[in-house]
């Protein structure tokens, strides 16, 4: 799956992913979260990089999804509003990454600045390019783009496209 953080589409995505894991069975399916960052989400690559370099803390993986699902659950807080306004207006980049973790509990700030989250990034945005991914969120499926695939369908739906 390529997700945006706070994009809705992507956090209602991201929100089944446990159920998606349940009914499909873990040993049959292995999901693979993808970042894809967008310009119009102002504070995107910020939180992308917050995500990353939470992936890197103690916990690995289950901390960077514990970032997200903060940023998912207090979208608003890091978003503007209708994309060009709002209260962000006056945030900086160090107040999102505070407020980040006091949503999360996951201090991020040092890890935010590991000069080795640049490759990570890139790698994001160049996989993501290189399969043609323009918007998120977007679900590949043995490195195949499946258009059909949608947010807004259930978890059922998505078991009975996968053939689970």
């Amino acid at each position: 799956m390529f997700l945006e953080p706070t994009c809705p589409f992507s956090v209602k995505a991201f929100n089944k992913l446990d159920e998606l894991l349940a009914q499909a069975g873990e040993e049959h399916i292995t999901v693979k979260v993808r970042l894809q960052s967008q310009p119009w989400h102002m504070f995107s690559p910020v939180l992308v990089r917050c995500i990353l370099a939470a992936s890197t803390l103690e916990g690995g993986k289950h901390t960077a999804k514990a970032v997200m699902a903060a940023i998912g659950a207090h979208r608003e807080e890091f978003e503007f509003e209708k994309h060009a306004g709002g209260p962000n207006l006056n945030a900086t980049p160090n107040d999102i990454i505070a407020r980040l973790e006091g949503y999360s509990g996951v201090k991020l700030a040092q890890a935010f600045a590991a000069p080795a989250l640049e490759q990570e990034i890139k790698w994001h945005a160049k996989y993501a390019r290189q399969n043609g991914i323009h918007v998120s969120p977007t679900f590949m499926v043995d490195g195949l783009v499946q258009p059909k695939m949608s947010s807004a369908d259930s978890v059922e739906e998505w078991v009975a496209q996968l053939g689970l």
